[in-house]
């Protein structure tokens, strides 16, 4: 018996793509009840009238506002016809609990908010007289609102106040809630006088960031195209560019340090402060500058001699890009999926969060609460947003890898499907969703102890002593490391699956054998194709930083260069890494195809290669390098003895 329960061959029989079977499908099965589950918990939040609390809210007693309302047992003002009054007023919404997240005000349902200001008793009672709704508690009547009445009737003033779009809640339309933090980090920008350099070179320079983001996504977009026509010389290239603006940047940082340093010398006392501020930062960037190219340099001499089978590999990927364009998009259409998902678990969340039954408490407001086991139905959709976006990551996945190995499989490639994407797509709905499932999964299980080790960590920050923490700190890294080790692998069992239609534990213990037989083949292409794409990434963020360094040096005297170009940097980073894991994710499915497809076939009749001319240029080669090593060694064998026999 295999994992889990699954079959186990002693051979396996590589058929690529040749059979298609439905794999783990008791795992969709769980899936899909999963989901049920998540469902019925939005199904019961929406019934037990979460839905209605949430857009139209609900009083200080339990009614909720626009509809007639059930009497809550021991509360007097509760099961009130409000089907008139259809917006939540507050009589302090400057009553902030910022913990909880909520107004601790008094709340009553009116027809109308108040659109002006009303500064006395007199002006409620007009209002009130005029509108035909209460702005005092229900227990006051309208004749007594000019007695001042303290905790019933709103605080003075009360400011114009506009309702939320589609939440029915009256909110000032001031910030006379936040007067106060606004004050005092006025004054804390005022008296900081770094901060407030800082923050006007930001605002100066907000064309110079926008134009330098707007760069760094054209660059990502170059590079993507680049790497298509030119990936056999692409490794190369991009070493070479590389060590180029390295050197160039650090040598331009190091001279305007020095030309800064002594511009510094000749202005007057009132300018000196800027221009000590940006002697400081260039000197910071010119050291991190000097550090990254040296240690650019380094990984570059040890690494050049590995990297035939990642230029092959780069080859055949920019081929497959060539093939299938729809791929650049993988990222943006799993983005999307995400975003959708997450949407509807946020507003499931805040229907949970107003779900449950009446409940007086002891001040007298009225809270709905859950209750036994319904109480920790929140725990579920926790796991349902982790294992659900895991799963959705992991289809997209699968999406690539069946699309690349349908490429790689196709002896003529004349024949591979019209959308080989779309074709990955109907494959993976039909035999191998469960497959998914199963995967994200383990990672879910993985994921949830490490989140919750973090959270304790985070709640115990303080407190703890200091074996506690670094014990905490370990099981956080070792579960980090697992899950990346897991989650390596798993794709790897994907592209398995995509090859051979097996189960998931199958695939896992398949792709893991082929990995281990290609130990030093895995090493140099994570070590050199990950270096290469983080060199194009690097490239795109020297590049944009290195325009931007000469942009900003023209606003030197008076904006200080540390926050734009930092929020440059990171951004160009990021789009590049959203472009580039595409194309990483291609080559590590284009390494497995090969590494089976080596494995399996010769290039004898009846065992063909499936590989590209550039694979086959590779085998080749290595073929005869290992030959020459052969022969080395027979010559050096008498040699040996001969000098044994002397």
């Amino acid at each position: 018996m295999g994992c889990c329960g699954c079959e186990e061959d002693s051979t396996r029989q590589w058929k690529p793509i040749e059979q298609r079977s439905c794999t783990d499908i008791l795992w969709l099965l769980i899936l899909i009840l999963f989901c049920i589950g998540m469902v019925v918990i939005c199904g019961f939040a929406i019934a037990s009238g979460a839905a209605q609390r949430l857009v139209y809210g609900y009083d200080t007693y339990g009614n909720i506002c626009g509809q007639k309302n059930v009497k809550v047992e021991g509360e007097k003002w509760s099961g009130l016809d409000q089907t008139n009054n259809k917006y939540v007023f507050f009589l302090d919404p400057c009553d902030l609990d910022v913990t909880a997240f909520k107004i601790k005000s008094k709340a009553l349902c009116v027809a109308k908010c108040p659109a002006t200001d009303l500064n006395t008793l007199n002006d409620i009672y007009n209002f009130a007289k005029e509108n035909g709704t209460k702005l005092c508690d229900y227990s006051l009547d309208v004749e007594k609102y000019k007695t001042p009445n303290q905790n019933l009737c709103p605080k003075l003033p009360v400011k114009a106040s506009k309702p939320i779009p589609f939440f029915h809640r009256c909110i000032p339309a001031g910030s006379r809630c936040f007067e106060k933090f606004i004050k005092a980090l006025t004054n804390f920008i005022s008296d900081n006088s770094v901060l407030q350099r800082v923050i006007t070179g930001v605002m100066t320079s907000k064309e110079i960031i926008v134009g330098l983001c707007f760069l760094s996504l054209a660059l990502s977009m170059l590079l993507m195209v680049v790497i298509r026509y030119i990936s056999r010389v692409l490794v190369w290239i991009l070493a070479i560019l590389t060590i180029l603006c390295s050197i160039g940047g650090t040598a331009v940082l190091w001279w305007l340090y020095v030309a800064q340093k002594k511009a510094v010398k000749e202005k007057s006392a009132e300018d000196q402060d800027v221009g000590e501020d940006n002697v400081k930062a260039l000197l910071v960037y010119a050291i991190v500058a000097t550090v990254v190219t040296v240690i650019l340099l380094l990984l570059m001499l040890i690494m050049r001699k590995r990297v035939a089978l990642t230029i092959a590999l780069f080859n055949v990927a920019g081929k497959v890009f060539v093939e299938m364009p729809l791929l650049v998009f993988q990222p943006l259409w799993t983005f999307i999926a995400l975003a959708l998902f997450w949407v509807y678990w946020v507003a499931v969340l805040l229907l949970l969060g107003t779900a449950g039954y009446p409940e007086r408490k002891d001040d007298g407001n009225v809270e709905f609460r859950m209750s036994g086991p319904l109480q920790y139905t929140w725990i579920y959709h926790l796991v349902g947003l982790i294992w659900i976006s895991e799963f959705i990551l992991a289809c997209q996945q699968m999406t690539v890898a069946g699309a690349v190995v349908t490429y790689y499989f196709t002896r003529d490639k004349r024949n591979i499907p019209g959308i080989p994407i779309l074709s990955s797509i109907c494959r993976l709905i039909r035999y191998h969703l469960g497959t998914v499932a199963k995967g994200s999964f383990i990672i879910t299980l993985v994921k949830i102890p490490r989140l919750i080790l973090m959270y304790v960590h985070n709640q115990l920050k303080g407190k703890e002593n200091a074996v506690a923490k670094c014990m905490l700190k370990a099981c956080i890294c070792c579960l980090w490391c697992l899950e990346k080790c897991l989650m390596y692998l798993n794709r790897n069992a994907y592209v398995a699956t995509a090859i051979n239609s097996t189960n998931f534990c199958t695939s896992a213990k398949d792709a893991l054998l082929i990995l281990v037989e290609n130990a030093l083949r895995v090493a140099s292409i994570n070590t050199v194709g990950d270096f290469v794409l983080f060199l194009g990434k690097v490239l795109i963020v020297l590049i944009t930083g290195f325009i931007g360094i000469l942009l900003l040096n023209h606003q030197r005297d008076y904006t200080v260069w540390v926050l734009p170009l930092i929020i440059v940097c990171l951004f160009a980073f990021f789009v590049s890494h959203c472009f580039l894991s595409t194309y990483e994710m291609v080559v590590d499915v284009l390494f497995l195809c090969f590494a089976v497809d080596s494995k399996n076939n010769d290039g004898s009749p009846g065992r063909e290669y499936y590989m590209d001319k550039s694979l086959m240029e590779f085998m080749d080669n290595s073929r005869k390098a290992m030959r020459s090593v052969d022969a080395r060694g027979a010559e050096m064998k008498p040699m040996a003895s001969g000098a044994e026999n002397a």
